[in-house]
């Protein structure tokens, strides 16, 4: 299960996720530069450590890589708050306290998120797992909207660690 995000590894998660695109640690710096002073090195350490960490992955362009995230801020949060749900001793009552914190608007997003899941599903309580791979989510395998588990990732021959390609 996933650990939550520090405070810098969210701004530069939430920065890949939204931007939903490739991205380089120069195009992220120049963004966290807005909010406060940071040097490319720090950035270009903690998108190595994301990378290792299995939140995003990278490839090559030039003398540079380009980071992709590999799960979405959905799975992510999905994840976070079913960790801690599972940790609860009294699940029901967890959820019942969490559902007295929602808004008007939280609560109407997850009865409409609930009704999607009952479309979804003839009977309504088929896990994601069970269905035949065509009748999933785009086709998709479940772990693939996953968050990575925090294992780190094997380098590659010659990687190192390195942040700029071809140093």
């Amino acid at each position: 299960m996933p650990r939550q995000l520090g405070d810098l590894e969210d701004a530069v998660m939430t920065r890949v996720w939204q931007w939903n695109r490739p991205v380089t640690v120069r195009e992220v710096l120049e963004d966290l530069q807005r909010e406060r002073s940071i040097a490319y090195t720090t950035v270009m350490t903690v998108m190595d450590n994301l990378h290792q960490k299995g939140w995003v992955r990278r490839e090559v362009e030039g003398r540079a890589y380009r980071y992709t995230a590999v799960s979405t801020r959905a799975a992510y949060a999905a994840a976070l708050m079913n960790e801690a749900w599972s940790k609860s001793d009294n699940p029901a009552a967890a959820l019942v306290a969490f559902f007295g914190m929602m808004s008007a608007e939280q609560r109407q997003s997850l009865e409409g998120a609930v009704r999607l899941v009952h479309a979804d599903s003839p009977e309504g309580d088929h896990k994601e797992d069970e269905r035949p791979e065509g009748d999933r989510p785009e086709g998709g395998r479940p772990e693939d909207n996953r968050p990575p588990d925090n294992r780190a990732e094997e380098p590659a021959e010659g990687d190192g660690g390195r942040e700029e390609a071809g140093r």
